[in-house]
């Protein structure tokens, strides 16, 4: 039994909920010259989610996901207390010969 190919039908609401934005800095940039690209994902997304989610949004075949949670730092907003919120990263690893254009957008 084959497997039917992923279609626009295969994208789910919720895969769009997990994948927030992709990231754009500097390291993210080397990452990408490494064949991976990253993300700003849900904070209660799991592994094999953010795999999905990016194999059924873009069409792509990954090789595997890397999470990182940034804890929100204290800082002072016009010269009151308050504390940025936590972010969690997700490095999605591409097979070889797979790309996401990134500049494009969801």
């Amino acid at each position: 039994m084959s497997k039917a190919p992923k279609t626009a039908a295969a994208v789910k609401p919720e895969h769009y909920d997990l994948i927030q934005k992709p990231v754009i800095t500097e390291k993210a940039t080397m990452a990408s010259e490494a064949g991976a690209v990253v993300f700003q994902v849900a904070m209660d997304a799991s592994k094999p989610q953010i795999k999905e989610a990016v194999e059924a949004i873009f069409g792509v075949k990954v090789k595997a996901v890397n999470t990182t949670i940034t804890k929100g730092k204290a800082k002072r907003f016009r010269g009151r207390a308050g504390e940025r919120s936590d972010k969690k990263k997700a490095y999605v690893m591409l097979e070889d010969g797979q790309t996401i254009d990134v500049t494009t957008g969801l």
